[in-house]
């Protein structure tokens, strides 16, 4: 399913929910517990939202991210040491908005115990094969192995791949052992292996789709999709491998309309204009701590491609030594030793990236959206890299989809990965799918991935 622009599994759903519903209702028996009716529904709500907040930024909503249960023991307590910090705060701050401390004390008990109790039931329970999805794939070349490898990499989609179903025309090259037969076989291989979903992957359709074998499939009750739509739900990135300008000429989405792009510009100015006068003393301690490191100027601009392709000066604070590029511009890469001290606290923080709220203000950019990059970078790119222009239909961003889901890239492989991602948001952009991505940047920054 999608949720705000953004794809959910079921197994998500459903843990996400029951979960919900724990935390909730631990509270409630907290209160009757303790003998005390101040578990309201507003304060209910409020701490159930705290509680899943923390969660997920634990990764606990990510089921291919906790791998074994200590794993699991480890995230759920830091999450509920994170939860009892910023209740703890509340408390003292607001102590009517939420219960009080032995009430929320009981509950952390409870709801711990409970989801502990559920989360190793569950597991056990969702990888029953009986359980999961049947998927055949047509077609075994580069889109279809990577397609695969993306299945078995994820827990949150109850899917598996029973083989592959080569083209017949393939005379004299031999087959893998997890090809299954051809394309004339579909229908007994639906039948012998038990086939829920058929997922077409080939390269060139014309005189090869098996048009007649996957409608009786689809009328027998196999679902059947392309290799794009499955990829896209399981990754949240377009794959690219055999991208026709077509696909994305008819494909859904790639069309923001014009009410979405004046609220994101509004939402831009007020955001903007409120962040910088918020942040202000920040700056100013992050401009003294670079100036008393070292000599040079504490603003760094930088030519960047933006929108329709236009160029425009991008700022941020200084972080690396002055004059540290000579002759051609190079990426900065993992433990940059052009970085100074200072630098790499501040980008670990992202207080580097605080100037470019001056940029969203201009109309530069957004605060969401890819992220820009040089016109000496873009102009290589663009030409080794099919579709690369594309992200320059929207505003560049100060955060983005890319940004959140991907580690930072510095080579021409970590640039295509990227816009796998880039087209993917550009796609399904909307307002609350911005937000979400806002969600995400916080998660990033206190985790410290992807920090240079």
């Amino acid at each position: 399913m999608q949720v705000f622009n953004r794809q959910v599994s079921g197994r998500g759903a459903t843990v996400f929910a029951f979960e919900v519903m724990l935390v909730s209702g631990s509270i409630s028996i907290a209160s009757q517990l303790h003998g005390r009716n101040d578990a309201s529904l507003l304060k209910l709500a409020a701490v159930t939202a705290v509680c899943q907040l923390c969660f997920y930024y634990n990764d606990l909503y990510d089921l291919s991210a906790v791998q074994s249960n200590r794993e699991l023991v480890a995230r759920l307590l830091q999450a509920s040491g994170m939860s009892a910090l910023v209740l703890a705060v509340f408390a003292i701050t607001m102590p009517s908005a939420i219960p009080d401390a032995s009430t929320f004390v009981t509950a952390v008990g409870v709801f711990v115990g409970a989801m502990l109790a559920w989360r190793l039931a569950f597991y056990r329970f969702a990888h029953d094969p009986r359980l999961e999805e049947r998927i055949l794939i047509l077609g075994a070349g580069r889109s279809a192995r990577r397609l695969v490898r993306e299945i078995r990499n994820r827990q949150d989609y109850a899917y598996r791949v029973v083989g592959f179903v080569e083209d017949a025309d393939r005379h004299g090259v031999a087959r893998s052992p997890d090809v299954l037969g051809d394309a004339s076989e579909i229908g007994r291989l639906v039948i012998d292996h038990h086939v829920d979903r058929i997922v077409v992957s080939l390269s060139d359709r014309r005189g090869h789709l098996p048009i007649e074998d996957l409608l009786r499939a689809k009328l027998a009750g196999v679902r059947v999709e392309d290799a794009s739509t499955t990829y896209e739900r399981l990754t949240g990135k377009i794959l690219l491998d055999d991208l026709k300008p077509s696909s994305l000429v008819f494909s859904d989405g790639f069309r923001a309309s014009r009410l979405t792009r004046t609220v994101k510009r509004l939402l831009d100015l007020v955001l903007a204009a409120a962040g910088l006068v918020v942040t202000a003393p920040l700056m100013l301690l992050t401009a003294l701590a670079i100036r008393l490191e070292s000599p040079g100027a504490v603003l760094y601009t930088q030519d960047r491609v933006g929108e329709s392709g236009l160029v425009f000066t991008l700022y941020k604070f200084r972080s690396m030594c002055p004059d540290a590029e000579h002759g051609t511009p190079v990426w900065a890469g993992q433990n940059d030793r052009r970085v100074t001290r200072v630098g790499r606290y501040i980008r670990r923080a992202r207080l580097d990236e605080l100037p470019q709220l001056w940029n969203v203000l201009r109309g530069d950019m957004s605060f969401v959206g890819p992220r820009p990059e040089r016109p000496y970078f873009v102009e290589r790119l663009a030409a080794a890299v099919p579709y690369y222009v594309e992200r320059h239909s929207v505003k560049p961003g100060v955060t983005g989809w890319a940004q959140v889901k991907y580690r930072y890239g510095s080579s021409v492989e970590d640039a295509i990965e990227k816009l796998r991602y880039d087209l993917y948001y550009i796609k399904h952009q909307s307002i609350v799918f911005d937000l979400t991505i806002a969600l995400d940047t916080v998660k990033v920054i206190l985790s410290g991935k992807g920090a240079q």
